[in-house]
């Protein structure tokens, strides 16, 4: 299976050596894929979405309503992808950039920053959550969310300052809201960076969640199931 990673940024050099880029963090995450490089945040796109078997889109520091061109024209290949029946997994901007995309809306969370270790509660089992798992634990960054979902979306887990943690549109898209690619050294170090925008008392808390486990490689059968068909 050739899946295509959609590059919405890329992590900044002082940052890099942690885990690398985001074309090294999710081959990392899911080593037996065989990953073609697109970055599209500079304008470098598939010819078409036949070219892939299937698509992981990134996060990013841009929102999804940002007037950008790279990102209109992300909106129309998702729409492509999505016509097209090709399996998708959109993480953190991927997964608000498939709800936008798809007919919902996005837009800064009354809740604010979520960062660090969140514990989500599953609303829906599916085939391809194997091992089954009634919750999960995976890191988060981010601000904006899904504030109206897609016609033909299901929500399939959720947080209590993330309403719509996890969902799908149809049978071939998928959204996951926290980051299953990040190493926790990672987000230890941008929480750190930020927190002047974060704010103290959430980048504080966000760190100390740091301590606690992560389904990292739970998520990672998941998003391999399901890009998989199974």
């Amino acid at each position: 299976m050739k899946v295509g990673l959609l590059e919405c940024d890329h992590v900044g050099e002082q940052f890099r050596h942690i885990g690398g880029d985001y074309r090294d963090m999710f081959p990392a995450l899911l080593p037996n894929l065989r990953f073609e490089l697109f970055d599209v945040c500079n304008g470098h796109f598939p010819e078409s979405a036949d070219e892939c078997d299937a698509y992981i889109c990134t996060g990013s520091k841009y929102s999804v309503y940002d007037d950008i061109p790279w990102i209109h024209r992300l909106k129309s290949f998702v729409r492509d992808i999505h016509s097209t029946q090709k399996p998708f997994v959109g993480i953190c901007f991927g997964h608000q950039m498939m709800g936008e995309a798809l007919g919902g809306k996005v837009r800064k969370a009354e809740a604010g920053w979520c960062v660090g270790v969140h514990s989500f509660s599953l609303l829906q089992q599916e085939e391809w959550m194997a091992p089954p798992e009634k919750e999960y634990k995976l890191l988060m960054l981010c601000q904006d969310q899904i504030q109206e979902l897609p016609p033909d979306s299901r929500v399939l887990a959720q947080a209590p300052d993330c309403p719509v943690g996890m969902f799908t549109v149809g049978r071939t898209m998928l959204g996951i809201q926290a980051h299953p690619e990040f190493p926790k050294a990672y987000i230890d170090a941008i929480i750190r960076d930020r927190e002047p925008r974060i704010g103290t008392d959430k980048a504080r808390a966000g760190l100390e969640s740091l301590g606690q486990g992560l389904h990292t490689e739970l998520m990672a059968r998941w998003v391999r199931n399901f890009l998989a068909g199974r």
